[in-house]
């Protein structure tokens, strides 16, 4: 093995498969790079890049789970393995027919700023500020009404006022008839 850092290529996917010991042993034998040489390492942004995509995918189906037991205690009748099937979002959202939330993900604190406890019970024009047209509030009222399934952007505001452009894809729950509304948010530029 290269030990000088300006001879090695991809020195944290080897790190990353060693065992604990073998990791501190290697370590201290790595030697920096010499004066003015530039280190060619290709995999260090891989593995933060990695790393992030990982931490987002868990969070999302830690999400996908706690959904799942709504789902199931509530006995909506949609397929619901197939809802998030190549689905991008941030942050899960139900409400029920009046537009009140009665359950966000971990995700929608994070992309809000608000937490749980704050949203529960609110209807999502809380979110919404001098930015957010009527018209586009409008045209999302009628596409509920029609009880189908439509995505649509609409721009909503954090909890320290910066306002943020939000793809919403809306889904009608149900057991005989529609009784919740799931949202998938995320933000879009």
């Amino acid at each position: 093995m290269k030990k000088e850092m300006d001879q090695m290529m991809c020195l944290d996917i080897y790190l990353s498969s060693l065992t604990e010991q073998e990791n501190k042993d290697i370590t201290v034998a790595i030697k920096p790079a010499k004066k003015g040489a530039m280190a060619p390492l290709l995999s260090w942004d891989l593995h933060i890049d990695n790393f992030h995509n990982l931490a987002v995918q868990s969070k999302q189906e830690t999400a996908v789970r706690a959904f799942e037991k709504i789902a199931k205690k509530l006995q909506w009748e949609n397929d619901i393995s197939s809802l998030f099937e190549n689905q991008e979002f941030e942050a899960l959202v139900i409400t029920d027919l009046h537009k009140k939330i009665v359950w966000v993900s971990d995700g929608f604190s994070e992309m809000t700023g608000y937490t749980k406890k704050f949203a529960l019970d609110k209807t999502p024009a809380f979110l919404q500020g001098a930015e957010t047209t009527a018209e586009v509030k409008s045209r999302i009222n009628a596409k509920i009404k029609k009880d189908e399934p439509f995505s649509d952007i609409i721009v909503n505001y954090r909890k320290d006022n910066t306002s943020y452009k939000c793809e919403i894809k809306i889904i009608p729950l149900y057991t005989e008839k529609t009784t919740h509304y799931l949202a998938l948010e995320r933000q879009v530029v």
